[in-house]
């Protein structure tokens, strides 16, 4: 008799082109390859501390809680969750506080859900989220890029819940000069990477080239961040003609902030987004209304993360009510 063939029921992410999850975390680490660099080279070698500290600790929680051991670790999950974690951080952060955000990621962002497929919300966003939480001080403190690459603030080297002396000579982000002072940071300086911010969202020019990399290689749904950054456009140019120079225009929102980092390696994480391409464009135009909300009314200059990690939450929905209906079935 002909063996019956097996069915594999998996969680997503759901793969195409003979790719696997390991092949495609590893895709998406390669691609970050420039963006790493890229803050090397504003943020000298504070970057590389905080990458190293924020992947050690989702690594360790990854070996240390998981029941597959060592063999949980060759899919590349955690390693891309503390690189994507660091990329967030403001360059002065303290490399503890680094090092708790990936373990808080992995721990309260994936293990408890069941792993890899299981978990709701990205791990790297909840680890941010937990050190925006609980040390808003420090997830505030811009320091302005151009270090020499050997020169290191000590507030990078501070002992765990020792506070360090003032050492940075503080600036504000382009969202928060928008926000707070009205002054409008140009287009080049958002781009090129010269303004204050996170490890990985002041060198705009990089995170296009590398999402269009990304997206030619087929490695994410093209319609989560195309959604996104349309709908980000389409709200901040309606808030613009109707309010006008009152709000920031569609260029400004577009490049500045995290949006760009968002949008490439956040908003299309196959896990936590919607299965459906219906559902990934009402997936991206609610992330695009979210962070123009909060940026323009909200009580902080930045709502990438708030905004994603709300839809996040929504997703299971999104699935539910975008999903094909069965030919000849019944419609909801």
């Amino acid at each position: 008799m002909t063996a019956s063939p097996q069915l594999e029921l998996t969680t997503a992410p759901f793969l195409h082109r003979g790719l696997s999850t390991r092949r495609v975390m590893f895709e998406v680490l390669a691609s970050l390859v420039p963006v790493v660099a890229a803050a090397i080279y504003f943020f000298g070698l504070a970057a590389v501390l905080l990458v190293l500290a924020a992947t050690a600790g989702a690594v360790l929680v990854e070996w240390a809680f998981d029941a597959q051991g060592t063999r949980a670790l060759r899919d590349g999950s955690a390693l891309l969750t503390g690189v994507l974690l660091a990329l967030t951080l403001p360059p002065s952060l303290p490399m503890w506080m680094a090092f708790l955000g990936g373990a808080i990621g992995i721990g309260l962002g994936k293990t408890i859900w069941g792993g890899l497929g299981h978990n709701l919300f990205n791990p790297a966003l909840v680890g941010r989220a937990f050190l925006q939480a609980a040390f808003p001080t420090a997830m505030t403190t811009w320091a302005r890029p151009g270090l020499s690459f050997a020169e290191i603030r000590p507030a990078t080297l501070a002992w765990p819940f020792m506070k360090p002396a003032a050492d940075v000579v503080t600036t504000a982000t382009p969202l928060g000069l928008a926000k707070f002072d009205h002054q409008y940071t140009g287009l080049w300086p958002l781009l090129a990477g010269t303004t204050a911010g996170s490890l990985g969202e002041t060198a705009g020019l990089v995170l296009i080239a590398c999402g269009l990399w990304l997206a030619i290689r087929r490695v994410f749904d093209w319609r989560l961040p195309v959604s996104t950054l349309l709908s980000v456009a389409f709200f901040s140019a309606l808030l613009r003609a109707f309010g006008g120079e009152a709000y920031p225009g569609p260029a400004f929102m577009l490049c500045s902030g995290g949006l760009l980092l968002g949008a490439v390696y956040m908003v299309t994480d196959p896990v936590t987004t919607p299965l459906t391409p219906r559902g990934a464009w009402i997936f991206g135009a609610g992330c695009g209304l979210l962070v123009v909300l909060i940026r323009v009314f909200g009580g902080l200059p930045e709502g990438v993360m708030y905004a994603i990690l709300l839809m996040n939450a929504v997703t299971p929905l999104i699935n539910r009510y975008t999903q094909p209906r069965v030919f000849g079935g019944e419609g909801r």
